[in-house]
């Protein structure tokens, strides 16, 4: 990507993009950073060759900071009503960055409260660092509430007491809270998240752009859909899969030579989805 960001730095290497949040002095999440995610959503939106997207940060200690109180300070002071409300600018960018046909990975070693915590959260993906990883929504005790997505998919991660346990409580909470509460998919030690994300990211980049995000969309949608149309959805996003990767060649030539009926290959999955990547 030829792009020149404000707030963070793309590296592409491998179908991965890693994306390096370098925005002293806190990588605070203002303007100027809401405006380089969504420049970088337009690119990948369009840039398919990319499979994994992977956000870290230059800072020792944060990862993403909170939102800026510049803007939240302009916030009018005046009650609207629900047919006058509007998306806030911080929702639309971070529910962009969630509808990504990439996979989506925060690999986070530092502070994450606030809006820097919704912003995770927007991610496929969460893992943190034990000792350095930091997590907080502190907006009840500003007087308004999380309004990244904070509020609303949480809940999703953890279940509704979990969700009012770290709003209401605006607490600071580790990596080991967070993979207890579900907010996050693993704590690692500092020492083993870096080859673990980078295994994890490589691995994923392996598969057909297409079946990513046909797997995202299906996943995303069983969330919200009452189980008959979540499994419509798997069924629309099958046919999109099968329309658009190698996938018919694959169970054909696993179909021609009885690979599937071969003991050895039932205990060798893992490496075996990596192998039939040569099918084409």
């Amino acid at each position: 990507m030829k792009d020149t960001f404000t707030t963070f730095n793309v590296n592409v290497e491998d179908a991965i993009a890693w994306v390096t949040f370098d925005y002293p002095p806190v990588n605070i999440q203002g303007l100027p950073m809401l405006a380089d995610l969504n420049m970088l959503a337009q690119r990948l939106e369009a840039y398919r060759d990319i499979k994994v997207v992977v956000f870290q940060s230059a800072h020792p200690e944060i990862f993403v900071a909170h939102a800026d109180t510049d803007f939240l300070k302009e916030m009018s002071t005046t009650a609207v009503s629900r047919d006058e409300t509007q998306l806030l600018d911080l929702q639309v960018v971070l529910e962009r960055i969630s509808q990504l046909p990439q996979a989506t990975i925060a690999k986070i070693e530092g502070f994450a409260r606030g809006g820097g915590h919704e912003f995770a959260l927007a991610c496929d993906m969460r893992f943190a660092a034990r000792g350095k990883a930091k997590f907080m929504q502190m907006e009840v005790g500003m007087g308004i509430l999380p309004c990244g997505g904070g509020a609303s998919r949480m809940a999703r991660q953890t279940g509704l007491g979990k969700a009012l346990e770290i709003i209401l409580g605006a607490q600071d909470f580790d990596a080991d809270q967070a993979e207890a509460y579900g907010t996050i998919n693993k704590a690692l030690d500092p020492d083993e998240i870096g080859s673990y994300v980078e295994a994890l990211a490589k691995r994923i980049a392996l598969w057909p752009s297409e079946s990513i995000e046909a797997c995202k969309r299906s996943v995303y949608a069983s969330i919200d859909l009452p189980i008959q149309a979540a499994l419509k959805e798997e069924a629309y996003w099958l046919y999109q899969a099968t329309s658009q990767t190698p996938a018919i060649k694959r169970f054909a030539w696993a179909d021609e030579q009885g690979a599937q009926f071969d003991m050895a290959n039932q205990h060798a999955w893992e490496q075996l989805v990596v192998n039939v990547q040569e099918v084409q």
